[in-house]
C-alpha cells in the first residue's frame, strides 16, 4: 500500500493510495483502521491498467506492467492529510548540483570538439584559424 500523489488536487480530507489488485475497498478500510488507527469514512477503488512500454532491447516487442488498484480514502472532515515533503531543503541543493554537473559536461564536450578539430589540422599554425 503506497501513498500516491494525485494528478488533480483532492480535498484535504481525501488520500489516494496505490494498492494491489487483490485488495478490496473493505480490505483497505480495515487495514487503515486496524493497523494505523486512521478513521475512515468511505473507500472508493478502481483498477488501473498497467503501462505498455516498448522493450529496451533491439527486438520489437512490447512489455506491459502489472495492473494495480487505486483507492481514494475519505477521512472525516476534521482530519487533514498533508503529503510528506520527502526532499525538504535538499531538493534545491540537488537541482543546483545537477545544473553544475550539466555545465561541466557541456564544457568537456566543447573542449573535446576543439581537440579533435585541431588534430585534423596538421602543419597549420594555431593562429591561422578560420
Amino acid at each position: 500500500m503506497i501513498v500516491k500523489k494525485p494528478e488533480q488536487p483532492l480535498p484535504a480530507n481525501k488520500v489516494l493510495f496505490k494498492v494491489p489488485v487483490q485488495m478490496t475497498g473493505y480490505d483497505v478500510k480495515n487495514y487503515l483502521e486496524k493497523i494505523y488507527k486512521i478513521p475512515v469514512m468511505q473507500v472508493k477503488t478502481r483498477v488501473v491498467c498497467g503501462e505498455i512500454k516498448r522493450a529496451k532491447s533491439t527486438k520489437p516487442y512490447l512489455i506491459k506492467e502489472d495492473d494495480y488498484r487505486e483507492a481514494i480514502v475519505d477521512l472525516p472532515k476534521h482530519v487533514q492529510f498533508e503529503y510528506p515533503d520527502l526532499y525538504g531543503g535538499e531538493r534545491v541543493k540537488l537541482e543546483d548540483e545537477i545544473e553544475k554537473i550539466e555545465k561541466q559536461f557541456e564544457f568537456i564536450k566543447k573542449r573535446e570538439k576543439r581537440r579533435t578539430f585541431s588534430e585534423n589540422r596538421h602543419n597549420v599554425p594555431g593562429w591561422f584559424g578560420v
